[in-house]
């Protein structure tokens, strides 16, 4: 899995019609930054979406946290079409940048450390959602400019048809010949996956030399997989071990037939961190993207990404028991760390790509 997660838009100014009244939420032809969404009551917002018609993502592919039964979801209800193009959390915010006001994306899905790149290079607009009250503060950002739907917890998942013995904590992978994949550093899912290993050996957020002790012996063993977590590489047995989110390992679980695969959050280093949605600044499609965000913070649309392993974000939204049994309980996660100081996990995210970069990749390639 890329994302983590590739798509795009057409904005060109029409002043006659915003003279005419008709600039709020735009049809495709218009220029994305003259809409304000939190200024629409969610009826017009949902009136104009069904007039976009369509909706296009990145980093939110069908098998990733359940997306695939909420782009039904939507559709179902509004007649709102859908494409997703995958990719991590860092390409979804270059292809943001680098498209401009020619964007041919809606929204995207990076994570958590992101939201705030996003906002400081001017690339997202905001929409607040009904919703907005029953969502912490550290999960949103100043007028909805991105918002954290739902968090994750660092999730082993093993093919146990090719591992005797599924590792249930990082001190098994490290005492053990496990070959793992975290996936690309660049993305949300491998830097999480450093830093819950540094809280598993002694460190933490401000302390990350015990990960990279660990994953420096891991890159002098050879036991680092290269490959990304992507599901196609759990599915060819590529991947015995690979360490991802426990929102994409239980519909990876489920979705894999070929082998049989265990999911088991590490009791000694797991960290809960969220990824959060993103409107493009110069959205084609923007108040589908607002209606999606909606959905996504619904009751339905929480207990789709509840579906998927995830951990819902509102507060007051309660989670059928059959969808809780199905996926973890919450002892499952009694030792998972929360990363609620967005501000210092971004930065030691930004630490474990340099020193990654640094110490860890030149290991690989000898």
């Amino acid at each position: 899995m890329i994302k983590k997660k590739f798509k795009p838009a057409v904005a060109a100014v029409m002043t006659g019609a915003i003279l005419a009244g008709t600039a709020a939420c735009p049809m495709v032809t218009f220029a994305a930054d003259s809409v304000d969404l939190n200024s629409m009551t969610l009826d017009d917002i949902t009136a104009k979406a069904k007039e976009e018609g369509d909706v296009e993502s990145v980093g939110m592919p069908d098998s990733w946290a359940n997306w695939g039964l909420t782009w039904k979801d939507i559709n179902d209800k509004y007649g709102i079409t859908h494409a997703d193009s995958d990719m991590s959390s860092a390409e979804e915010l270059q292809m943001f940048q680098t498209e401009g006001e020619k964007g041919t994306k809606d929204i995207g899905d990076v994570g958590q450390a992101f939201g705030a790149q996003a906002v400081d290079e001017d690339l997202v607009q905001g929409y607040k959602t009904s919703y907005w009250d029953s969502v912490p503060d550290w999960a949103k950002g100043e007028d909805g400019k991105w918002m954290i739907a739902y968090t994750g917890a660092t999730t082993f998942l093993t093919n146990t048809d090719e591992v005797e013995n599924a590792p249930t904590s990082w001190a098994d992978i490290k005492d053990g010949d496990y070959t793992v994949a975290l996936g690309d550093i660049n993305g949300g899912n491998a830097q999480a996956a450093v830093i819950a290993s540094a809280y598993a050996f002694g460190g933490d957020l401000n302390n990350l030399d015990p990960a990279f002790d660990f994953w420096t012996q891991m890159a002098e063993d050879g036991r680092i997989n290269t490959l990304d977590i992507l599901q196609q590489n759990f599915e060819t047995g590529e991947i015995p071990v690979g360490v991802i989110w426990s929102f994409t390992a239980i519909p990876y679980k489920d979705q894999i037939t070929k082998y049989k695969l265990q999911a088991n959050i590490p009791t000694d280093g797991s960290i809960m961190s969220g990824y959060a949605s993103v409107i493009n600044k110069y959205a084609p499609h923007p108040c589908a993207a607002a209606l999606a965000r909606e959905y996504i913070f619904s009751d339905e649309g929480q207990a789709n990404l509840a579906a998927a392993g995830a951990i819902p974000t509102r507060t007051d939204v309660e989670i059928p028991d059959d969808i809780q049994n199905a996926t973890f309980k919450s002892e499952d996660y009694a030792n998972a760390i929360p990363m609620e100081d967005t501000d210092a996990y971004t930065k030691a995210c930004e630490t474990v790509v340099e020193r990654w970069q640094e110490e860890i990749t030149p290991l690989l390639v000898q």
